[in-house]
């Protein structure tokens, strides 16, 4: 059975974590699959947009402590998921990433929830960094974190371990929705469908300028020129169109 259930609809890309037995947890294969999953979504023209979910009662329970028990596999896992993070983390992916929590996301899961541009919570779902608990280090989670929530709440949870809920995590700006589990997949998918309203190198490049130019001065960050080249794409073209004709645009992302 695949780790990693992948299917593409129209422009969506659903990707569905799926070792339920083991609560998704990631081991050497798990994170194979999810690496080349990830690539192949970036790389897919026909893909605008992600939605990522759990199957069972959680979203991610984070490493699979039994295997890191022994030794010679915990350290090719780490070795392999220490390379390959910034595809695992979404940080070498420009299109827009949707999460649709389900349940947990603990550790490694709550790092790649963190790294998702959008997150939707059911009301059961929690959040957090516990890796202080079993010996190990939130090194991607840490920075993130700390940057999403304010310093002293960040700290607090990674220094307890201790899960946020669905509810502290919409308080602090974690999760964009929190829904009953029953409408978790459709909000996921209408806010899909809002997003890909929009053109969708447009959102490229934005995600891309605002995410460089987070932690760069602000007059810096406004020098900034990465992305596709949005003002001089065929899909400009058809917006300033559409908008003359009073029609809907049909984006074609070139």
């Amino acid at each position: 059975m695949s780790s990693i259930i992948y299917e593409k609809k129209g422009r969506i890309a659903y990707i569905t974590l799926n070792r339920p037995e083991a609560r998704n947890a990631i081991n050497y294969e798990f994170a194979k699959e999810w690496v080349e999953v990830l690539g192949d979504f970036r790389d897919d023209p026909e893909l605008w947009i992600s939605i990522t979910t759990g199957n069972g009662s959680a979203f991610c329970a984070g490493g699979d402590l039994k295997e890191f028990a022994d030794r010679e596999k915990r350290e090719r896992t780490l070795a392999f998921v220490t390379s390959r993070a910034p595809h695992i983390i979404n940080s070498e992916i420009w299109k827009p990433s949707i999460c649709a929590l389900n349940g947990p996301a603990v550790g490694g899961g709550a790092e790649y929830a963190l790294s998702c541009d959008i997150r939707i919570f059911a009301e059961n779902a929690r959040i957090g960094l516990s890796e202080a608990r079993v010996g190990l280090g939130a090194n991607f989670g840490t920075h993130k974190l700390a940057r999403m929530i304010p310093l002293g709440i960040a700290l607090e949870q990674l220094f307890t371990g201790e899960l946020l809920t669905a509810e502290q995590a919409y308080r602090w700006g974690l999760a964009n929705q929190v829904v009953p589990l029953s409408e978790l997949m459709p909000s996921a998918e209408k806010m899909a469908q809002r997003i890909l309203q929009c053109a969708p190198l447009s959102v490229r490049r934005m995600k891309e300028n605002a995410m460089k130019g987070l932690e760069m001065p602000f007059l810096y960050a406004l020098k900034l020129n990465v992305g596709p080249d949005v003002y001089r794409s065929e899909d400009q073209l058809e917006g300033a169109r559409a908008f003359a004709e009073k029609r809907k645009p049909v984006w074609t992302g070139k």
